[in-house]
């Protein structure tokens, strides 16, 4: 009954439904079943409100609803394949409640005729979208992507130099490593990238040993789509200030996000214990090697990595176990492509499944001052906060910023009272401004092209602000100044 309440309280979502249904069924009960069935399973509760009051359903009409429902699902003809699942009556607040517990099902299954889908609290007809079709049959396979064989794909259609570099870094992690001692063919059969399908007969390298070892060539002709898109955004909001595209192997896909990483990001000084770590490398390394192992590269959707002022946000096309928010505490680690996953660790690229989430967690605290976000569904997300760095101490762990010449106040003229840095500053002061107001603060005719290129640099730096940071070109726009330009303005007064 408390779970019933629960489930009621927390309202509708991607795994509950409510319908009134006080005398007869709502028409797209079936709908709904069929989208749980296809999705992960879900509640369906009968005499319940969309805003989650207990209306009930009607005592005299419950035996009907239940047997019109039972006689309904078991039809071919309105659900196929059909289902069978039993009906759960309840009393709730001196009213009847019918409980439908609707598991996922391991088969495609159409009502009426058509294929729904769960998103959020909706039911959606996805017959006509090819694609998303396509990612339903996948998601309902048994198997992992990653095993399919390339029958005429061999050691040629690899790099050989990139096979030697992986058991150089599998040595380096462990000195007895069996790699050692094999040659490339053995190796790709250790590492479960080169197999035989015994239904078949069939053998070759897989699509793992493809993404990892492969010749771009061979990449682009198995999966053309595959690609990591590395952007940086925060002066130029409408493109990009950098960029990279990757869409060579895995191995080195990952050495290119964390030089990305390492290019465009602060290392604060962390202390723990009486050791010095890089928590950025520690947080993104397990963000790169995120996007790449848990990647479903059936789909099309191209991986990204963006860094934005005060943040970096990944996406990458997924297999969900789930959706929603992870909590850590209840987090249960889930593989997606477990022989990718594995040679990852072989060389020293990822931790074991689950521990690399949890350092994760760990480390974002004191780099950007809040817990990651990581949101599961068809596309997987993260989220890590990561503001402009300042001294402070949390716990026994010193984090300051690096000695150099970002850190600390600014000098020479660009600072000084005539440089226009130094006036945007002041003009800020007192209230936020637009660009024009900005330009008649500094005695100025018009907005010059210095004056633009200033207030971008300043807006990359942190010391003003956007007032509506949603629509950096809108006629309304204005700038203030952020903490960090205050406290630049208040070290140049001194």
């Amino acid at each position: 009954m408390a779970d019933l309440k629960a489930l009621i309280k927390h309202g509708e979502g991607i795994s509950v439904e409510f319908k009134k249904c006080r005398r007869t069924l709502n028409r797209n009960v079936y709908e709904t079943v069929c989208a749980f069935l296809n999705r992960h399973g879900g509640n369906l509760l009968f005499g319940v409100s969309d805003s989650g009051e207990v209306t009930g359903v009607y005592p005299d009409c419950v035996e009907q609803i239940k047997k019109d429902f039972v006689t309904a699902i078991n039809n071919p003809q309105k659900l196929h394949p059909p289902a069978y699942l039993s009906i759960d009556e309840v009393e709730l607040e001196g009213k009847t409640i019918l409980r439908i517990y609707v598991p996922e099902s391991s088969q495609v299954h159409r009502c009426n005729g058509r294929i729904f889908d769960r998103n959020e609290d909706g039911d959606f007809d996805i017959t006509d979208h090819t694609r998303q079709v396509a990612d339903l049959y996948n998601r309902k396979q048994a198997t992992y992507s990653e095993n399919k064989i390339y029958p005429f794909a061999g050691l040629p259609d690899l790099r050989t130099d990139l096979i030697s570099k992986c058991r150089r870094l599998a040595g380096v992690w462990r000195e007895d490593h069996p790699w050692s001692d094999m040659d490339d063919l053995q190796l790709l059969k250790s590492a479960q990238i080169y197999q035989t399908d015994h239904e078949t007969g069939q053998s070759g390298v897989t699509l793992a040993g493809i993404l990892l070892l492969g010749k771009d060539s061979v990449i682009l002709s198995a999966v053309p789509h595959h690609r990591t898109d590395l952007i940086l955004r925060k002066v130029n909001l409408d493109r990009y200030d950098d960029r990279d595209l990757v869409t060579t192997n895995l191995v080195e896909s990952y050495e290119h996000i964390i030089a990305f990483i390492q290019k465009h990001l602060p290392d604060p000084f962390y202390l723990e214990g009486i050791d010095r770590i890089s928590i950025r490398d520690a947080i993104f390394r397990e963000v790169a090697s995120n996007i790449l192992i848990h990647r479903e590269y059936r789909n099309a959707f191209p991986a990204k990595l963006i860094i934005e002022r005060g943040q970096v946000r990944t996406e990458n096309s997924n297999n969900p176990h789930g959706f929603g928010v992870l909590n850590p505490a209840t987090f249960t680690p889930y593989p997606k492509n477990p022989v990718i996953a594995k040679f990852f660790r072989q060389i020293g690229r990822a931790d074991e499944l689950g521990s690399g989430v949890r350092k994760m967690m760990k480390y974002c605290k004191a780099f950007g001052d809040a817990d990651p976000e990581l949101i599961e569904g068809d596309i997987f997300r993260i989220m890590i906060k990561c503001p402009d760095f300042e001294s402070h101490q949390t716990g026994s762990t010193e984090l300051r910023p690096e000695s150099g010449p970002e850190s600390g106040p600014e000098s020479g003229p660009e600072s000084g009272p005539e440089s226009i840095k130094w006036r945007v500053i002041t003009a800020l002061t007192g209230r936020p401004l637009s660009k024009s107001e900005i330009a008649t603060a500094l005695a100025h005719t018009s907005i010059s092209g210095k004056l633009n290129q200033r207030i971008r640099q300043m807006l990359g730096d942190g010391y003003i602000e956007y007032t509506i940071p949603d629509k950096p070109s809108s006629r309304l726009q204005k700038y203030r100044l952020t903490d960090t330009g205050k406290r630049l303005l208040e070290s140049i007064e001194k």
